[in-house]
């Protein structure tokens, strides 16, 4: 099959940091997609959504980069509440199109751009993980197109290796072009927000832990130490019982807004100075209390109101460390932010969540316990030497990295946090979807996911 050769491009992640050169093709039909498949391209082949996993993730150096179809679509059932989808459509456009039907995706990740064969690759979570599991709980079925160029449909029944391979599985079992989701009931596009600070890291987690709402999440200070390390400020929310008569007279709708672009700076604004005076101010601007309705872009998406945020924080990049560790590991949370503040590694956003059971598929992310996230300059000195040192705690305590933000974890670490016996069988699913080896990324090579 003879194919439009494009001209090598430089690709990184949302942090913007690592970065490497690739082939971009496409868009392409299935036939034609199917036909480059089946012809082994040599460098190989990665699909690659909205570029929004912060790390390597989508990156594929010296091979093929599918871009999305530009062309997604969306077929919704409105009486069973569920939706069969093209893995290139957006968040945005699935909230746009299922909301005023009454139905909402039962997990959305922390911005709306983010295409559904991209949060699928990730087995994305959203701030009710402890209540509603992760989007693999919530797909009836996946379309893929395995390394032999054959369509295949993936079900939790009909192929579970293959379904579990492939939900989490980073994108390297194949490229998926569609999924059936079943969808969440909703009256209203508000919901109700409880909002209260705490004072440190124990009252943070107390609040988390108890929390009777669907959805539950805490901004924590970073920078905060002493007697305040760990504090923050924790959102509980449900779902409003109907529709708001002022803001919504026409029903629920997903308006997300305009977003701010944000400006391309020459250095990072970010210095441990900024970060504990920003952290600051947003804690003290937090109410002790506060009951308050909010609109869904607003509460799930919040930094998705400055457009290419990520590029305001210099050349540089960033770097997003997100663990998780069980219950038996929670003083774990408190030691890592001790050790970013000794470090002065300005952590200038950070969240914990509570996570309930995960769904054992092989290279997805939660389990039970905490899960703590923090966005950190990448250039600070010294900054990857304790994030290893990091990982070698997070290994010991049973926890794990989550592989759509990293960007740096090493192969022993990789090993030990997820366990010899799921890698060994994602490896045995992976071989029988790809037997050629045609589907790679720069994150594969790092930590060995294939001999």
């Amino acid at each position: 099959m003879s194919r439009t050769v494009h001209a090598t491009e430089r690709m990184s992640g949302w942090g913007r940091t690592p970065s490497s050169l690739a082939e971009p093709v496409g868009p392409l039909d299935l036939p034609a997609l199917r036909g480059l498949i089946a012809g082994r391209p040599g460098g190989g082949l990665l699909a690659r959504g909205a570029g929004r996993s912060y790390g390597d993730a989508a990156l594929n150096a010296g091979g093929l980069v599918l871009r999305p179809a530009v062309d997604p679509w969306l077929l919704l059932d409105p009486h069973a509440g569920r939706v069969r989808v093209s893995a290139s459509t957006p968040f945005t456009e699935l909230l746009a199109r299922t909301v005023p039907h009454g139905w909402l995706p039962p997990v959305l990740p922390g911005t709306a751009h983010l295409t559904v064969g991209g949060a699928i690759a990730a087995d994305v979570h959203g701030k009710n993980q402890h209540r509603d599991g992760s989007l693999a709980a919530w797909l009836d079925q996946v379309d893929l197109v395995d390394g032999t160029g054959m369509l295949r449909r993936l079900t939790p029944e009909g192929e579970p290796d293959a379904f579990r391979a492939t939900v989490g599985g980073m994108g390297l079992t194949g490229v998926i072009v569609a999924a059936t989701l079943r969808l969440l009931p909703i009256r209203s596009a508000r919901l109700r927000v409880t909002t209260r600070r705490a004072a440190d890291l124990d009252a943070l987690m107390d609040a988390l832990a108890g929390a009777p709402t669907r959805y539950a999440v805490a901004w924590i200070d970073g920078t905060a130490h002493g007697r305040a390390l760990g504090r923050g400020v924790v959102d509980l929310a449900d779902h409003c019982p109907d529709p708001d008569p002022r803001r919504e007279p026409d029903g629920p709708r997903y308006r997300p807004g305009r977003a701010l672009p944000a400006p391309t700076l020459p250095f990072c604004p970010v210095t441990p100075g900024t970060a504990a005076a920003f952290n600051g101010l947003w804690y003290r601007r937090a109410p002790r209390l506060a009951e308050t309705t909010a609109s869904l872009g607003a509460f799930f998406h919040r930094l998705d109101a400055v457009s290419g945020w990520n590029r305001a924080l210099g050349p540089a990049g960033i770097w997003q460390y997100q663990f998780v560790v069980p219950d038996a590991g929670r003083d774990l949370v408190g030691c890592v932010l001790e050790a970013l503040r000794r470090h002065q590694a300005s952590p200038f956003l950070g969240t914990l969540k509570r996570f309930g059971p995960g769904d054992g598929h092989p290279l997805s992310f939660p389990v039970a316990g905490w899960s703590l996230a923090v966005d950190l300059p990448a250039a600070r000195a010294g900054l990857g030497d304790l994030l290893d040192a990091l990982d070698r705690l997070v290994a010991a305590s049973g926890g794990r990295i989550y592989l759509a933000k990293d960007a740096r974890m090493d192969r022993a670490r990789f090993a030990e946090t997820y366990g010899d016996g799921p890698l060994d069988a994602w490896r045995e699913a992976r071989e029988r979807l790809d037997p050629h080896r045609v589907f790679r990324s720069d994150l594969g090579r790092r930590l060995g996911l294939w001999p």
